[in-house]
């Protein structure tokens, strides 16, 4: 068992290797929807709390990334990441089954020790958002299976591992601009307890006794604001899915095959085929011919 630091009052967690480790490092911001990973988090800190002998996958959830100094709503949700990972250390049934720990600083040197301990890969944006990825690269070559929308560098990850080897979910981009004009976050919300009771559970300020009424710009957001990156829209979806991830988990052997599935198809990604095709079709290059001789002088 490995210790890692944390930004939590209680300093490091011990991460179990049986436990499942799932990963979302990336910048905080809104349409990458950190937030929408961690109100499945609370989603399963209910369950637990209402039956705590359900068997559910063990999971320790890794989050890594900074956020602009200015974008109080970012800051808002790491703080609420901090809050929810706090109440479940110190519960004495979820915590046995779920950890959740915030890696701070997010660089180079971070990133190549979290990578590689990834099973899962968070790249969850809103479709149509995310103009381009390579951190799904990264965790794809390391061997992580990725869970995400159908939205930037998944498509070519899709493309390239075919269906039965990534978890895709949720709304597409063209479902995004059909349904955005008439979209409804109450609708969700009183169409569906389990995500009704997550948002309760903040506003009863089940993370935050000593703060209350602290995360309710967060609530206010997604309800009342109109919840402009749709993830009560996507959560029903996001959370079937990541049941399919924990039955996969149990398989260990089924689970190593569609890892190296996705390392061994990761070749398209390398940095050679990216550079020759930015000068084939963007800056429209023609390729030159370099001797030996010219080479060395």
């Amino acid at each position: 068992m490995e210790r890692m630091a944390s930004t939590l009052p209680f300093q490091e967690m011990t991460a179990e290797p049986d436990f499942l480790f799932d990963v979302q490092v990336k910048r905080l911001h809104e349409y990458k929807r950190q937030l929408l990973l961690i109100l499945y988090v609370i989603m399963l800190y209910n369950r637990l709390v209402e039956n705590p002998d359900q068997d559910l996958m063990p999971r320790t959830f890794i989050f890594s990334g900074k956020a602009a100094p200015g974008y109080i709503l970012a800051k808002q949700v790491l703080r609420l990441i901090h809050n929810v990972a706090e109440t479940i250390a110190g519960h004495p049934v979820v915590s046995k089954k779920i950890k959740v720990v915030f890696l701070p600083d997010y660089c180079v040197s971070l990133a190549e020790t979290i990578i590689p301990a990834a099973d899962v890969s968070e790249q969850i944006s809103l479709a149509g958002t995310e103009a381009s990825g390579t951190g799904n690269m990264k965790l794809m070559l390391n061997g992580a299976l990725t869970v995400g929308t159908m939205d930037g560098a998944n498509v070519e990850i899709y493309d390239e591992v075919g269906p039965d080897n990534i978890f895709i979910f949720g709304l597409r981009s063209e479902d995004v601009a059909r349904r955005r004009p008439t979209y409804s976050p109450w609708e969700v919300y009183f169409g569906d307890q389990e995500i009704q009771d997550v948002l309760d559970t903040i506003r009863q300020n089940a993370f935050s006794v000593l703060t209350p009424g602290v995360f309710e710009p967060i609530v206010r957001t997604l309800l009342d604001e109109g919840d402009y990156y749709m993830l009560l829209a996507d959560l029903r979806d996001y959370a079937d899915t990541q049941e399919r991830v924990a039955a996969l988990y149990r398989d260990r052997r089924e689970w190593s095959r569609r890892a190296l599935l996705n390392v061994a198809r990761a070749g398209k990604f390398s940095s050679d085929r990216t550079i020759a095709e930015y000068a084939r079709q963007i800056w429209h290059l023609d390729p030159v011919s370099v001797s030996p001789d010219d080479a060395s002088e």
